[in-house]
């Protein structure tokens, strides 16, 4: 089985940006874990601020990887494009957040993903990415 993690802007500096919300973890320690907690699973992981660097990695693998879990930051609420990258694959896709977004900001509370997204898992911490790759275990 192969998964894609794709991380949008800003999730490069978890473990230093607001610890408070996201935690004291970088992404690339917890990606050693959840190598060892699945490691009957290939994983890949990319990280970008740009938009349309996302949109290109959700083309690139969106037909050949067997998921896609996806936290694209706070473009889940402003990209229309990232939605429709979705909608054009095959592979599913799971949106993850670290927080759960519906305690925090209104401007929050709306994912231009969601509707393209097999599912969405969120509130979490970081152990949102692990129950996302679970839901493509179990079908």
């Amino acid at each position: 089985m192969k998964i894609q993690i794709i991380n949008g802007p800003n999730l490069n500096l978890l473990g230093l940006r607001e610890p408070e919300v996201y935690g004291h973890t970088s992404f690339t320690d917890y990606f050693l874990e959840l190598q060892q907690r699945f490691p009957e699973i290939e994983f890949s992981y990319f990280q970008s601020n740009k938009e349309g660097e996302l949109i290109d990695k959700i083309q690139e693998v969106g037909f050949d990887f067997d998921g896609i879990v996806l936290n694209a930051g706070g473009y889940t609420h402003t990209s229309i494009a990232l939605g429709d990258a979705i909608a054009a694959i095959k592979t599913p896709v799971v949106e993850v957040h670290i927080s759960n977004v519906h305690q925090r900001e209104t401007f929050r509370h709306h994912s231009f993903l969601s509707a393209h997204c097999k599912g969405v898992i969120l509130g979490f911490g970081l152990d949102s990415y692990w129950l996302a790759v679970e839901s493509f275990l179990v079908g």
